[in-house]
């Protein structure tokens, strides 16, 4: 089912090429490099999708259709030029037309730099919702920020994290847009004071503030294959002012500038560190600057069609992705109630109307919270508004329970405490039609425990929608050999309708399908291999179980427990070097929060591990151990395709979702992990018999712990465990730097919050039985077939088709 290949684009795409290469970067065959033919190809792929882009806004504008606005602190997009050419659907067009001109598109792509504007999953998923937003026609536009520097570049020194910037602008990003003429004006810090209104009715106003510009750029964002072309707007922070000429012409040159560079630094870097006060201030900076210029610009769409407020919710759906943008809440209501005029009550409704909350964790030390005393100076208005919301919504609620003061505390929108805070979650709820959860578990969690008391007082507030991933770019991009493979035997159905895989299990016991299917996988991890050689320096070995955990490295996600399982499974190599072994690779890969400790001392510990084992002749590459650096979607999209085996092993009732976990399943890996998040349905989906599942249940895990968990009892209960903490503790993969592991094994031992010593057992043996499936590939392979026939609920296009129709009517 080859397509066919169009001769007429080809030439198009040719002419296009050249002429941008000579009048667009003034360039030639000569002076032109690897990165001047990228961009001549972008600026091609960027102008065919031009005039899909306007006629689509056109269309939006003409039939004053209900928008969609997705606000969200993080997009992590990474590159765009594959991405679009498959959504155009002219890759062999624009493969055989670079081959014609005497260039590997390849090497193109590889120019493109990763766009970072994110710190992991919540980033991710707003990206792949957008290209499902864009694939099923959704008038949908995304907002968040265009960060001069993204998500930190990671390199690995002696074992640790060292973070250098990621400039991923120095060389312009060909798929933006400025647009100026949609400047918005954005205030921080003044007073409020009131005044008598026209009408006699007492008002507020928010005068003697600070402003900075939010500079709009704009992406345009294909669905697949539909002519439809939505829109991401980032903003970029520029000061009122370029400088203080009193100053300049004094001679203090940097005092001249100072107002301009603090501005601009609003939109300098994705996520300030947040230990010291100055770094909360630029967050929440951030945080309002990108919610006040959205929600300004969501407005003046409106009033282009539309004159009476009460309509605003039939127009206007915003989802909240996270408590990141919860701050529009207050920013409407300030809008609505001081600038438009319209009385509280009404703009509360309209407000709660409009506004649909997605939450993404279920840990109570990760839901945001602000300090009282910088909301009030940053954002005093706001605060205000927020007091009188909290004091509206206590009244419903001792109205509802009565002389229930425990209630009304643990209600209510300020934390009391030796510092009040503002908890951006309450205010999320509170202010919302709907809140969601992204995964079953997930969901029922926070119902049954976090939210507790919102869902009693709101019955039918709460709801799941769990989380997917777009089939476009995490298989028919990511993996091509093993998309055209699934195509020619079931046709390309499945690139829109993800539930076409289930015609897959026809297949899985067709010996010429399984052969095919082995030498896909094989192809994928020869690929990788060549890039951790490249990289790295260091061989694997293509044959061995590819065993792999890659994610944000977070002491819940437990890289220590796979860290503690490869040092398990060293020592049984060692101890028993006849023993039929399955040669494994493990393979991570992730970044830590720059002012996380334990989590840089976890990839500390790995690289040492590493150093130990691969060094280590004797075990004859039954085992490798590599840290992959500077994990990021291009290399993630190496990853998926050539692993065997995916951990997702998180402290059951931790995980929100997980979308890591759906790309190797998607990808035919089988997953060994816990009953958390999507992992849940994962396995209801494929069955018990594909997938590997071991540990605690959420509830036996929160039962552990309020009956008092002992970590000690569990290693002195476990002989492999008793020789694991001896090792660490006689520095065996530090001896170059005793006691680096100190206070890793003391918090272990002491404390194991995410209860890793008591799933140690039941992960081991679990382990113990992925080896004895792998050494029976036919098997193994039919069970990999099965995982990525089962895997059609986790499209984000059923995701987003559950929030059109559930969540925003449209």
């Amino acid at each position: 089912m080859r397509h066919k290949i169009n001769k007429t684009v080809v030439d198009e795409l040719k002419t296009d090429f050249m002429h941008n290469r000579k009048y667009a970067l003034a360039k030639d065959h000569y002076s032109a490099n690897a990165c001047d033919n990228y961009k001549s190809l972008a600026i091609s792929i960027r102008d065919n999708l031009i005039a899909k882009w306007i006629l689509t806004q056109q269309r939006y504008h003409h039939e004053n259709c209900k928008r969609v606005y997705y606000l969200s602190l993080e997009f992590l997009i990474g590159k765009l030029l594959a991405d679009n050419i498959l959504n155009l659907g002219i890759e062999d067009e624009c493969k055989k037309a670079m081959e014609e001109i005497g260039l590997d598109i390849c090497e193109l792509y590889d120019q493109e730099p990763d766009a970072g504007l994110g710190n992991g999953g919540l980033g991710r998923l707003a990206a792949c919702f957008l290209d499902s937003m864009a694939t099923l026609g959704i008038p949908a536009t995304g907002y968040g920020i265009r960060y001069d520097y993204g998500i930190f570049k990671q390199k690995i020194v002696n074992g640790y994290q060292v973070e250098y910037p990621d400039s991923w602008l120095m060389f312009g990003n060909m798929w933006e847009f400025g647009r100026p003429e949609y400047m918005v004006t954005v205030r921080f810090h003044g007073r409020t004071e009131k005044f008598t209104g026209a009408d006699g009715v007492e008002k507020t106003r928010w005068v003697g503030t600070d402003a900075v510009r939010a500079i709009a750029y704009d992406v345009p964002v294909p669905g697949y294959k539909n002519d439809v072309v939505n829109n991401l707007r980032l903003w970029s922070a520029e000061s009122t002012e370029e400088f203080d000429l009193a100053y300049f012409n004094g001679g203090d040159y940097v005092k001249a500038c100072e107002d301009k560079i603090f501005s601009e630094n609003i939109s300098r870097v994705l996520y300030p560190s947040d230990n010291l006060y100055q770094g909360k201030e630029l967050r929440l900076k951030q945080e309002y600057f990108f919610t006040a210029a959205s929600m300004h610009d969501i407005i003046r769409r409106f009033k282009v069609h539309n004159n009476d407020f009460k309509a605003f919710p039939e127009k206007v759906a915003i989802q909240l992705n996270d408590t990141h943008p919860a701050i529009s809440i207050a920013e409407l209501m300030r809008i609505l109630v001081d600038e438009e005029n319209i009385d509280w009550d009404t703009a509360w409704e309209i407000t709660r109307k409009t506004f649909a909350y997605t939450n993404h964790t279920i840990m109570p030390e990760a839901l945001e919270s602000w300090p009282v005393s910088l909301l009030g100076k940053l954002l005093p208005r706001h605060l205000e508004i927020i007091y009188d919301i909290n004091a509206r919504f206590l009244k419903e609620v001792e109205k509802k329970y009565p002389g229930d003061m425990s209630k009304l505390g643990r209600m209510s929108l300020i934390e009391e405490g030796y510092e009040k805070k503002v908890r951006m979650a309450y205010l999320s709820i509170i202010g919302s039609h709907s809140v969601n959860g992204v995964s079953a578990l997930h969901s029922e969690l926070l119902v049954k425990n976090v939210f507790k008391d919102f869902a009693e007082m709101f019955p039918g507030l709460f709801n799941s929608k769990t989380n997917g991933i777009t089939p476009r770019r995490w298989l028919k991009k990511a993996n091509p050999l093993l998309s055209s493979l699934i195509t020619e035997r079931i046709g390309d159905g499945w690139v829109k309708d993800l539930s076409e895989l289930k015609k897959l299990e026809t297949l899985k016991n067709d010996d010429n399908f399984i052969h095919r299917w082995c030498t896909v996988k094989h192809h994928n991890k020869i690929r990788l291999a060549a890039y951790v050689k490249n990289e790295m320096g260091i061989t694997i070995d293509p044959t061995s179980m590819f065993d792999v955990q890659v994610k944000r490295i977070h002491e819940y996600k437990r890289q220590s427990l796979f860290a503690l399982y490869l040092i398990a499974l060293y020592l049984d190599i060692k101890n028993n070097p006849s023993k039929d072994f399955v040669p494994r690779t493990a393979v991570i890969a992730g970044k830590a929060a720059p002012g996380y400790f334990m989590a840089k001392q976890t990839i500390k510990f790995i690289n040492s591990i590493a150093g130990v084992v691969n060094s280590d002749h004797s075990i004859k590459n039954k085992l490798k151990v590599v840290f992959i650096p500077d994990y990021k979607v291009s290399v993630a999209e190496m990853i998926f395709p050539a692993s065997d085996l995916s951990e997702q092993i998180s402290t059951a009732g931790r995980e929100a979702s997980g979308t890591g976990n759906m790309k190797f399943m998607l990808n035919g890996a089988l997953t060994i992990g816990t009953l958390d998040g999507a992992n849940v349905e994962m396995a209801e989906e494929v069955g018990d018999d594909n997938i590997f599942i071991f540990g605690l249940k959420a509830d036996e895990a929160i039962d552990l712990q309020h009956r008092g968990y002992s970590p000690r009892e569990y290693v002195q209960n476990n002989e492999t465990l008793v020789e694991i903490v001896e090792l660490i503790r006689s520095n065996f993969f530090s001896q170059e730097e005793k006691g680096i592991f100190n206070s890793l094994l003391y918090s272990l031992l002491n404390n194991d919050e995410y209860l890793v010593f008591a799933d140690f057992g039941s992960y081991y043996e679990t382990q113990c039985r992925v080896s004895e499936t792998y050494k029976d590939m036919n098997t193994w392979v039919k069970k990999s077939i099965m995982n990525t026939a089962r895997s059609g609920k986790f499209s984000s296009d059923r995701t987003i088709g559950e929030y059109a129709k559930k969540i925003w009517n449209v």
